[in-house]
């Protein structure tokens, strides 16, 4: 069996484990769909955002994100995306939770989902190859989650909002202004916003000018462009920011990133 590019040649194969090699330009765009299988994509270069109804994920190369099957989701890329995704039946993925979530993907991780590209489709299971496949489903359990979504509003108005501000993180329009593009007053938008997403206004902002800052960061750019390009008034004001949130400074991340 040849290697396909196309997802749903991989949903029915006799093996638990099916891997998928491919690349994509930048601005690819994947409209809504879902699969039957669950789907851990995982970005070897480049930036991979994922939308769910429920969450928008930022996937930059040293995280994968979890779609579990029957998931309707949406994804584009930031530059060119070198992808490798690992679709697994229900049977071996029944301790993953039944929701999205992004992972840190692990040295020995990365290497098993590489590796699992080149083992032939219908791998025997008692072998090497079916126990490095079998050794990916542990990894996977046993990987840390990364925190890299924002949860999304179902009102149309908030959605539009937060569609926005994604497009454009750097953008510093106050409340009101936002408010008034809802057509609201102030304090129903508060309200609303944090009833719908279960988190502040500027938490939600701040969360999502992170994430864009970790993709930036993960494609190379400096962290005095990162900090300007996502908001920031200067780069210690990003640096105890991004420390704050990830236990880590920026710079500490990018060695970690070009590592991997």
């Amino acid at each position: 069996m040849a290697r396909s590019t196309r997802g749903a040649d991989y949903q029915d194969v006799p093996r638990p484990v099916a891997a998928l090699a491919d690349e994509y330009p930048p601005n690819s765009y994947d409209p809504p769909h879902s699969h039957k299988r669950g789907q851990l994509a995982y970005a070897i270069s480049g930036v991979l955002v994922l939308s769910t109804p429920d969450a928008t994920y930022v996937v930059p190369p040293q995280r994968a994100v979890w779609v579990p099957s029957g998931v309707v989701h949406e994804a584009r890329t930031r530059g060119l995306v070198s992808l490798r995704t690992l679709y697994l039946d229900d049977s071996v993925c029944r301790e993953l939770p039944r929701s999205c979530m992004t992972i840190e993907v692990s040295s020995l991780l990365r290497e098993l989902i590489v590796e699992a590209t080149r083992i032939p489709i219908e791998y025997e299971y008692d072998s090497r190859d079916g126990r490095v496949m079998s050794l990916i489903v542990d990894e996977i359990l046993h990987a840390n989650a990364a925190p890299l979504q924002v949860p999304m509003p179902r009102h149309p108005q908030l959605l539009k909002v937060c569609q926005a501000i994604l497009r454009d993180p750097a953008q510093s329009d106050v409340l009101d202004h936002w408010a008034d593009s809802a057509g609201m007053c102030r304090r129903t938008f508060t309200r609303l916003f944090r009833r719908e997403t279960g988190v502040t206004f500027a938490t939600w902002r701040q969360n999502v000018r992170l994430m864009e800052a970790m993709s930036r960061l993960a494609n190379g750019q400096s962290i005095t462009a990162v900090a300007c390009d996502v908001g920031y008034s200067s780069p210690s004001a990003f640096t105890a920011m991004f420390r704050r949130a990830f236990g880590v400074p920026p710079t500490q991340y990018c060695a970690e990133s070009s590592h991997h």
